[in-house]
This record gives C-alpha cells, sequence and structure tokens, in this order.
C-alpha cells in the first residue's frame, strides 16, 4: 500500500506511515513541489496507484464526482497537534489497511474511521 501525502499535512507524517510498513511520499517530492496542483497531485497518484492522504475537501468533491483520485484518504479531524495526528494514524493503521482491501475513500475523523465501499 502506497500514498502521497498532500500539502497540508507535515512530511513527517510519511515517516509514521513507513514505520507501519507503507510507502509514502510527500507532495513535496513532486518536480513543482508544493506548487503542484490538484489535478497534477491526483493524476500523480492515480499513474503510480498512490492514496492521497488530505485535508483538501476538493480532492473529496472529485472523487466524489469524478472518481479521481481512484483512492483517497481524508482527514476530517480540524486541527489537531502534529503529534496527535501521529498517534490517531498509529492507533488506526491496522484498519486503514484493512478497509482500502475494499474501499476507495475513507475519512480518519477523531472518533475513528469511516469507510466508504467502492
Amino acid at each position: 500500500m502506497k500514498f502521497i501525502v498532500d500539502a497540508q499535512l507535515p512530511p513527517l507524517l510519511c515517516k509514521v506511515l513507513e514505520k507501519a510498513g507503507l510507502s509514502a511520499i510527500h507532495v513535496d517530492s513532486l518536480p513543482k513541489g508544493d506548487k503542484s496542483s490538484d489535478t497534477e497531485i491526483i493524476d500523480y497518484a492515480d499513474e503510480n496507484q498512490l492514496i492521497i492522504v488530505t485535508k483538501d475537501s476538493d480532492f473529496y468533491y472529485s472523487h466524489m464526482i469524478k472518481k479521481q483520485p481512484r483512492k483517497l484518504l481524508l482527514v476530517t479531524t480540524g486541527n489537531l497537534k502534529n503529534s496527535d495526528l501521529f498517534s490517531l494514524i498509529r492507533i488506526n493503521i491496522l484498519n486503514i489497511k484493512e478497509l482500502f482491501k475494499s474501499c476507495d475513500y475513507v475519512e480518519l475523523n477523531n472518533d475513528g474511521l469511516v469507510g466508504h465501499e467502492k
């Protein structure tokens, strides 16, 4: 399972995902970095079979309307300290992996996860 972490989330989140045995890159590593448009990020993610991790609701609307990106992990926790976000990811990582077996869109909120079936 491979992820691309969007610009409004910290690059350190990639390390958290990698420590859980997942592959992750940050948008900063794309040619245009955090100046990459949503469309460029979506295209890159879909071409490379990456799950976009984001707080940006624009990706949600694009997924719901156009099925782009193909896979989305939407973080809807509101403002959290990075350490709290990382803990929430660590606590839910096994369920995140499991949900993406049957879901294209998973929402991570303060109460846990919501999987949305394909």
